[in-house]
C-alpha cells in the first residue's frame, strides 16, 4: 500500500532566490542530518534546462517504534537520490527524490516543483508530492500514520532562504 501526500505553498521570496537557495542548502549548520552531498550528474539541455542528479547521505533516527525491531548496528545512514530540472524559460525547478536503502523498512518519493506565481511577483509557488511505503507485513500502517499530518514544510529551503536574505540585507545597509 502506497500513501500519496500533496500540499501547496507560496514561498515569499522570487524565484531566482528560491533556485539560489536550493544550490546553497547543503552544508549549512541547520542541517546537520546532511553528511553529504555529491554531484553524480550534470547537463545543460539544447532548451537551456540544467538537468543534475545528487546523491546526498543522510543520517536520521528511527521512529521510536521501529527501535525496538532493529538492532543498535542498524545503518542510521540513508542514501538519497535527487534528480533536479531547472527550466529558466519557463522559470520552474522540478525536484525527484527517493531513498535508495532501507527501502524494505520505508521507501519514500518526492516530487516538487517551484513556479512563478502569476498573481504576485515575488512569490514563488510550491507544489509537494510524497508517496510513501513499505514491503514488511504490519508496518505498512504504523509507517503511515505519522505521516497522515501534512508533509513537513520546507525547512531546509526556508531557512537558508531567510539566512541568505538577512545577509544581503545586512550587506545593503
Amino acid at each position: 500500500m502506497v500513501k500519496y501526500f500533496c500540499n501547496y505553498a507560496d514561498i515569499e521570496s522570487t524565484w531566482d532566490q528560491v533556485v539560489s537557495a536550493f544550490w546553497q542548502r547543503y552544508p549549512n549548520p541547520f542541517s546537520t542530518h546532511v553528511l553529504t552531498e555529491d554531484v553524480v550528474y550534470r547537463e545543460v539541455t539544447k532548451d537551456h534546462c540544467l538537468l543534475t542528479r545528487r546523491l546526498l547521505m543522510k543520517t536520521n533516527r528511527l521512529p521510536r517504534w521501529a527501535e525496538h525491531f532493529f538492532p543498535g548496528g542498524i545503518s542510521r545512514c540513508v542514501y538519497i537520490m535527487e534528480d533536479s530540472i531547472v527550466d529558466p524559460v519557463n522559470r520552474s525547478l522540478t525536484t525527484y527524490t527517493w531513498n535508495l536503502n532501507h527501502t524494505m523498512l520505508m521507501s519514500v518519493e518526492e516530487r516538487c516543483v517551484f513556479r512563478d506565481s502569476p498573481e504576485q511577483p515575488a512569490v514563488t509557488q510550491l507544489r509537494r508530492e510524497a508517496w510513501i511505503s513499505s514491503s514488511i507485513y504490519g508496518f505498512s500502517r504504523p509507517i503511515q500514520y505519522p505521516f497522515l499530518l501534512p508533509v513537513p514544510p520546507l525547512s531546509d529551503y526556508y531557512i537558508l532562504l531567510r539566512i541568505l536574505l538577512k545577509k544581503k540585507k545586512k550587506k545593503q545597509l
